[in-house]
């Protein structure tokens, strides 16, 4: 880690001196009008974007025109670009954004050689406990770009199935709402595949049942595997566009949370407390912050939680010794055998629908031996602390597994707020599915909408390819082991602007402007984690620091880059006021802009901010090279 103090400012950097915005409109204009010329030669100089061409630069001055003419006061749609346009098109992120809003990856690989944006309970409005069970947070996933949703399916009191959080609170669904909610939403923001787990507790008939609802609804979208055979090899994303598969997922993982979860129904006062968050925060199925959502005037609800963590769960075998009075009768009877996967044969309308099928291994089969690469293709699911044991104990057998295997990591049975693990761990050893809690908070999950930015936001973004084949020296990539830096981002915090008018004047201080500063952060392996933060700006509502840092980074394809902007106090801590989140091999080099976001991840209206980026590659051979 390294690390900066933050210190004030001697200087008045909101001042319009400090804005160097100006300086470069200076050197690329002419008499105070930078023509297409001109801004084509600062699109190859400054931003790197060599394969512009002057018809380019002409669009998008054209663009510019068309979207502030009224501000601008321009009379020719001829008119070359003044400085305040020119300002508003480096201050514009569709126009000058961070990152490419197209899909530019190979998708013609397996679904094994991508990351996939992963939900978990799809379902859940709230916390794991108490919450209801709705259509609506399914679709609300789907449209912010998630491609693999979870559904848990029981039987109900009338002989047909609903979607539940089994043996809790929860309040039910109905099935076939779900899958329209599926149907409706899988392809707003991507084409590409939507994988639907489906965790059942059903008889054969409700199976075939099951299989008729999918059919009728999806209809032409749904997708039937070739074969019931197991595949040699996943079938690639573009093979797949606007298909929606099926994906099983093992009731062992519905055994394991079992003590957990009726261990903290128990607790009246725990679920009271859940309850109450979930009305105050009114969910909206965006990420938030852990603090924010447990409450920091709620500390009886965290040391329950704290409490209820550290208790130790029952396994498998011990949940199957139990009672259908302790585990619920359908439970205990149906699933006395199971291990990763159903012994009971199931509906063969069911079974022809399974694209992607989990890993069956004999009771008592070890981890090491789970994690042997076969002839055929398979997924396995690990929850957050079992991958952490895997990892200090077999690192490079679970990378070479995740080479042509798929692995699902999921939150801990503890997690009954609907909190979120960090999941760059998984991510660092190649786990395609790391299924994160989508009504959860905190920087975890402002990590996962970052990573799947990148792609085009399509959900898929392909591994490093020191994650899909050993390295030159002939074993598996692991990211604990040493290794030369491979790239050197520079990062210039330049200014931020529109919180003046996203809040009210009195919103961080009663009688002054914000005294901002911004913290940059970066996640991935060990060795690159890494934090700076620039000086205050005191009393600014459009401070312009103008702040230079350099990260040296190993593994670059892996890492991403958290920004949050904070309002400091001398009185009492920080207060967090926006973040976003970016993958940094998709970094543009040159000026750019980044919309803000607030805790829950939605968009802080007209909140941006200005950066300037170089990403400078090392010259010499690392024992894991950058990706194509």
């Amino acid at each position: 880690m390294c690390s900066i103090a933050c210190c004030r400012s001697g200087t008045p950097k909101g001042d319009p001196e400090q804005d160097l915005v100006g300086e470069v409109f200076t050197i690329y204009s002419e008499n105070e009008r930078m023509s297409a010329e001109g801004l084509l030669k600062f699109l190859h100089t400054e931003q790197g974007d060599v394969d512009f061409t002057l018809d380019d630069a002409k669009q998008i001055m054209e663009r510019i025109r068309k979207d502030w003419k009224k501000s601008f006061g321009l009379a020719s749609i001829n008119s070359d670009l003044s400085k305040e346009a020119f300002r508003k098109y480096l201050m514009n992120p569709d126009l000058n954004g961070v990152l490419h809003n197209v899909v530019h990856q190979d998708m013609t690989q397996p679904m094994s050689h991508y990351f996939i944006f992963t939900g978990h309970n799809s379902y859940l409005t709230g916390n794991q406990l108490s919450s209801d069970s709705s259509d609506t947070p399914i679709a609300a996933a789907l449209r912010r770009g998630v491609r693999v949703v979870e559904l848990d399916l029981w039987p109900d009191d009338k002989g047909g199935m609903k979607v539940t959080h089994g043996n809790t609170l929860t309040n039910p669904v109905s099935f076939q709402k779900c899958v329209t909610a599926i149907k409706n939403n899988a392809f707003f923001t991507s084409e590409y595949p939507v994988c639907v787990t489906i965790e059942d507790h059903l008889t054969s008939e409700l199976q075939g049942h099951a299989a008729e609802i999918l059919e009728q609804i999806l209809g032409d979208a749904l997708y039937y595997p070739p074969t019931t055979d197991a595949l040699v090899e996943f079938p690639s994303p573009e093979s797949l566009k606007r298909k929606i598969i099926i994906s099983t997922k093992p009731p062992k993982e519905y055994l394991e949370a079992c003590s957990t979860q009726k261990l903290a129904m128990e607790n009246r006062n725990l679920v009271e407390e859940l309850e109450k968050e979930d009305k105050l925060e009114q969910t909206t199925f965006a990420p938030l912050e852990e603090n924010h959502i447990l409450g920091e005037n709620t500390p009886s609800l965290r040391k329950e939680v704290e409490v209820l963590s550290q208790k130790e769960m029952s396994t498998p075998a011990e949940l199957n010794s139990r009672s259908p009075s302790d585990l619920g009768e359908a439970t205990s009877t149906r699933y006395s055998k199971s291990n990763d996967g159903n012994d009971n044969p199931k509906h063969f309308k069911y079974a022809r629908l399974i694209t992607i099928r989990l890993a069956k291994h004999a009771k008592g089969t070890s981890m090491e031996h789970r994690l042997q690469v076969d002839e055929s293709v398979k997924r396995i699911s690990l929850s957050e602390s079992k991958l952490e044991k895997v990892v200090e104990k077999w690192p490079e057998a679970l990378v070479k597994f995740t080479q042509k295997n798929i692995l699902r990591v999921y939150p801990a049975a503890n997690r009954v707020n609907s909190s979120n693990f960090c999941p760059t761990l998984a991510w660092n050893y190649g786990a395609q599915m790391v299924a994160q809690n989508m009504q959860g908070y905190g920087k975890e999950l402002w990590q996962a909408f970052g990573k799947f930015k990148g792609n085009g936001g399509c959900g898929y973004v392909l591994k490093p390819q020191y994650l899909l084949e050993n390295l030159p020296s002939g074993v598996p990539f692991n990211p604990t082991s040493p290794r030369n830096t491979t790239l050197i981002l520079k990062i210039k915090v330049m200014t931020t602007l529109g919180w003046d008018k996203a809040f009210s004047k009195r919103h961080f201080d009663l009688f002054s402007p914000p005294d901002f500063f911004t913290r940059v952060i970066v996640v991935g392996v060990p060795a690159d984690e890494a934090k700076w933060k620039t000086s205050v700006v005191d009393n600014s509502w459009a401070p312009h620091w103008n702040e230079d840092h350099e990260f040296a980074l190993k593994c670059p394809e892996l890492a991403l880059l958290r920004i949050e902007v904070r309002d400091h106090d001398d009185d009492s801590k920080d207060e967090f006021e926006g973040q976003t989140c970016l993958p940094i091999h998709e970094v543009r080099d040159g000026y750019r802009c980044m919309q803000m976001y607030d805790k829950k991840g939605n968009v802080l209206k007209g909140v941006l901010m200005l950066f300037h980026f170089q990403k400078c590659k090392c010259t010499f051979q690392d024992t894991a090279p950058i990706s194509s």
